[in-house]
């Protein structure tokens, strides 16, 4: 894993004196109210010729103005910039939500005790793991764990990391062993070519939200854009579009609704009322407050190091701010 990460970080500094070509890959849309979130789109500079869907509506002696705009971009970078197996990428970001949860479990179960009347720490996992749509045998699985010998309560930690190119990532990590866990990300980072980051140089590019995940063949596009303006959805984030793309491609590509916690259960009511198939977060999700374009070397160079890392069983998620 070593020599691999290494000989393709060498590759990446060769790459920048032979090379200047960079991939784009804007996102999408953004969800605008006029006065409150003034956001535009990167992918043009001409936003009024874009189309778009307008809400307004009238509070008191005030107009309120929603916009959102509804173009997708072209990006004319190689396949290979694409985000490789995304069905294989939401299956694993599948199984990571499962094992997060089982981990949270087993924390409030070592805390107080196997019954969700008495133990209301366990009660709110279990609430957050219906939401989830965590399988039951897992939860049973996880408290009957928790009380196994030896078996000792998860601690949460982030990690902050320097990728290439000037990206930036974060690892979350749910772990019984800290020194394991640190351990592991340090030589995985090391390896690739990566570097650690100080507590809180990395974080404050990143913002707190929760998520909605809806596969592109299971939405009509419309719908969905009149669900998310209805029930407050801060922004809807469509996937990007690639001169290569097949039909395929497209199929297993992902629109996100990005929401605040309280409006999360209406937007997921909503998605459910309109019979909208729809994949949840593991909680919440760290989003870039702003995004970093990359040389194609780097973009994989990067990927390649969120892949290790989150190939860890200690860590549960890995956020980008590259483009």
């Amino acid at each position: 894993m070593g020599s691999s990460c290494t000989l393709r970080a060498l590759g990446a500094i060769l790459h920048r004196f032979t090379n200047g070509v960079s991939s784009k890959c804007p996102n999408s849309m953004a969800l605008q109210w006029n006065g409150l979130l003034s956001r535009k789109l990167s992918s043009s500079s001409s936003i009024s010729s874009l189309p778009s869907w307008i809400s307004t509506h009238i509070h008191g002696s005030a107009t309120v103005t929603r916009t959102i705009w509804t173009v997708s971009p072209l990006s004319m970078g190689r396949r290979s910039s694409k985000i490789a197996g995304r069905k294989g990428a939401q299956d694993a970001k599948k199984a990571k939500l499962y094992a997060r949860i089982g981990k949270e479990v087993v924390s409030a179960v070592k805390k107080g005790g196997p019954s969700p009347v008495s133990n209301t720490a366990l009660a709110t996992v279990l609430e957050k793991a219906k939401e989830l749509d965590v399988p039951k045998e897992i939860l049973e699985r996880n408290i009957k764990r928790a009380s196994e010998k030896g078996q000792e309560a998860y601690i949460e930690k982030v990690y902050e990391v320097y990728g290439f190119g000037g990206a930036s990532m974060v690892i979350e990590v749910l772990t019984d062993k800290i020194n394991r866990s640190v351990a592991a990300v340090r030589e995985v980072v090391k390896d690739c070519g990566g570097k650690m980051a100080d507590p809180g140089s990395v974080l404050f590019k990143f913002r707190r939200a929760r998520v909605v995940n809806i596969k592109v063949s299971d939405a009509d596009k419309d719908q969905l854009l009149s669900i998310a303006l209805d029930a407050g959805a801060e922004d809807v984030i469509e996937p990007p579009v690639y001169e290569d793309d097949t039909e395929e491609d497209m199929s297993e590509s992902y629109y996100k609704i990005v929401s605040s916690a309280e409006n999360y259960s209406t937007i997921l009511s909503k998605l459910r009322d309109g019979g909208v198939s729809f994949e949840t977060d593991n909680g919440s999700e760290l989003l870039p407050i702003s995004t970093i374009e990359v040389d194609d070397e780097a973009l994989d160079l990067n990927k390649e190091l969120m892949s290790k890392l989150l190939e860890l069983d200690d860590v549960d998620a890995v956020y980008t701010d590259q483009k």
